[in-house]
C-alpha cells in the first residue's frame, strides 16, 4: 500500500470522526429539549373548560406545532441518509409528544364491557339479530371523541330486514354522522340534540328504504324473480333499537317494541318507549292515516302488525312508519348498567327485575383483565341459552335469558348488558 492511500484513509477516518462527534453533540442537545416538561394549566387553559371548537382548535394546533418540530429536526441531521442519527433524533424530539398522546388515546378509547346473547328460544324461527360496533367513529359532533354502537333488531314475517339492518345500519349511522357539520355559534346542548336527532332520522329513513325495495330473499332488486317475491316480502319488517354511548351521553333511538332500560343508582330508568297500536298517542296517528286497530290477540295494527313503529311493512305503509322516538341521557357516575332487548324479555320481566339482576350480576365479582375489552363480534346463539360466558356482562345478559325463557316467553330473546361502571 502507497504512503498516499495511507493518508487519504486517515483524513476520511478523522471526517468520519467529526461527523459522530456533531450528530452525537446535537442528539444531545434534543434530549434536553425533549425533557422540559410542561405544567398541564400553567401555560394554557384547561381543556375541560375550552368549548368543542376551542378543542379541535387546541388539537390542531399541537398538532402543527409536532410537525414544525418534526420537520426541523429532520432538517439538523447530518444526512438522511443514514438511519442512526436520524431516528435516534427524531425518537428524542418527539418522545415526550408520545407520551402524552399515548395517554390521552387510552383514556379516550376506553371500550365499555358489554355481553350479549340471541336466542331462538320456544320459536320455531330466528328472527332476532344483534350488532355491536365499538368504536364506531369519531364524528364531530362529539367533539372528536369515539362513540360506540349497539343495535337490537326483532324481525317479523321473516328474518332479510333485520339482517340487512345489522349489515346496514351502522354505516348509515356512520355516514350521516361524519356529515354533520357544527355552525357557527350552535354549539349548544339544544343544537347538539337537533343534529343527533337529524343524523337519526335519515338515518332510519335510508333503512326503511332499502327494506321497502328488497325481496324476501334478502336481495334489493326490483323485480326479483326468486321462488319467494311477491306479497311475502310486503309483510315483512323488524324492529330497531339503536343505543349509541360516547363518554358523556347515552343516545337510544327506538322504532318498535324492543327497549333500553339503564341502570341508575338502584333505579330502572327506561330509555326508549315501545311503539304499540293502543298507546295513546300512537292510537290517534293510526286513525289520523286512515288505519285502525283490531284487538286480536293483542292490540294490532288492521289485526295484522302487533306495533305501530317498524322498518319495512310496505302492506301497511303509511299508517306504519319508521321514524324512529330519541332520547338522550346524560351520563352520571351513579350508571351501573344499560339493558337493550327484544320484546322476547320484556313481555315477561319487568324494568326492575330485569336491572336488578343486571346489577346484582355486575357486582358479585370484579372481572378479569382479559374480559375488559370483549370480541368485536359478541353474539351467542342458540335454543337452550347455555353458554360458557367470559364476563359478567355475559353472564348477566345469559341469566336475563334464562329467566324469561323460565317464565314461558314465547318469543326469540335478543339481550346486550352495558356495564357503564367500566365505559
Amino acid at each position: 500500500m502507497s504512503m498516499a492511500e495511507v493518508c487519504r484513509k486517515m483524513v476520511s477516518s478523522e471526517g468520519s470522526s467529526a461527523n459522530c462527534r456533531e450528530a452525537r453533540r446535537r442528539r444531545m442537545e434534543l434530549r434536553k429539549l425533549a425533557g422540559v416538561a410542561v405544567v398541564p394549566g400553567s401555560e394554557s387553559p384547561s381543556r375541560d373548560s375550552l368549548s368543542c371548537k376551542e378543542k379541535r382548535q387546541d388539537n390542531s394546533n399541537h398538532s402543527d406545532k409536532r410537525k414544525r418540530n418534526r420537520t426541523s429536526e429532520i432538517s439538523d441531521c447530518p444526512s438522511l441518509s443514514s438511519s442512526s442519527p436520524s431516528s435516534e433524533s427524531r425518537e428524542a424530539g418527539t418522545s415526550s409528544t408520545m407520551r402524552s398522546t399515548s395517554v390521552q388515546i387510552l383514556l379516550d378509547d376506553t371500550v365499555p364491557a358489554f355481553g350479549s346473547i340471541s336466542v331462538s328460544g320456544r320459536s320455531r324461527e330466528m328472527e332476532d339479530c344483534l350488532y355491536v360496533r365499538v368504536n364506531l367513529c369519531r364524528p364531530e359532533i362529539t367533539c372528536g371523541r369515539p362513540l360506540h354502537f349497539f343495535a337490537v333488531y326483532d324481525g317479523h314475517g321473516g328474518s332479510h330486514v333485520a339482517e340487512m339492518c345489522k349489515e346496514r345500519m351502522h354505516v348509515f349511522l356512520e355516514e350521516e354522522l361524519m356529515r354533520e357539520e357544527s355552525e357557527s355559534g350552535e354549539d349548544g346542548r339544544t343544537a347538539q340534540q337537533e343534529r343527533w336527532r337529524s343524523a337519526m332520522g335519515r338515518c332510519f329513513e335510508r333503512m326503511d328504504e332499502v327494506a321497502l325495495n328488497a325481496c324476501a330473499c334478502g336481495k334489493v332488486v326490483t323485480p326479483c324473480e326468486c321462488e319467494r317475491a311477491g306479497l311475502t316480502s310486503e309483510i315483512v319488517g323488524s324492529t330497531a333499537l339503536v343505543g349509541v354511548i360516547t363518554p358523556d351521553s347515552i343516545i337510544v333511538a327506538n322504532c318498535g317494541d324492543s327497549r333500553a332500560v339503564l341502570s341508575r343508582g338502584g333505579k330502572a330508568i327506561p330509555l326508549s318507549f315501545d311503539h304499540k297500536p293502543d298507546r295513546p298517542d300512537e292510537l290517534s296517528r293510526i286513525e289520523a292515516a286512515g288505519g285502525r286497530v283490531i284487538y286480536l290477540n293483542g292490540a294490532r295494527v288492521l289485526g295484522i302488525l302487533a306495533m305501530s313503529r317498524a322498518l319495512g311493512d310496505k302492506y301497511l305503509k303509511p299508517i306504519v312508519i319508521s321514524e324512529p322516538e330519541l332520547t338522550i341521557t346524560e351520563r352520571t357516575p351513579e350508571d351501573e348498567c344499560l339493558i337493550l332487548a327484544s320484546d322476547g324479555l320484556w313481555d315477561v320481566l319487568s324494568n326492575d327485575m330485569a336491572c336488578d339482576v343486571a346489577r346484582r350480576c355486575l357486582q358479585e365479582a370484579e372481572p378479569s383483565n382479559g374480559t375488559r375489552i370483549l370480541n368485536s363480534e359478541p353474539q351467542l346463539e342458540g335454543n337452550d341459552g347455555e353458554h360458557q360466558c367470559q364476563s359478567r356482562c355475559s353472564l348477566a345478559a345469559a341469566l336475563l335469558t334464562r329467566l324469561a325463557l323460565g317464565r314461558k316467553s314465547a318469543d326469540n330473546i335478543s339481550v346486550i348488558v352495558i356495564d357503564l361502571k367500566r365505559a
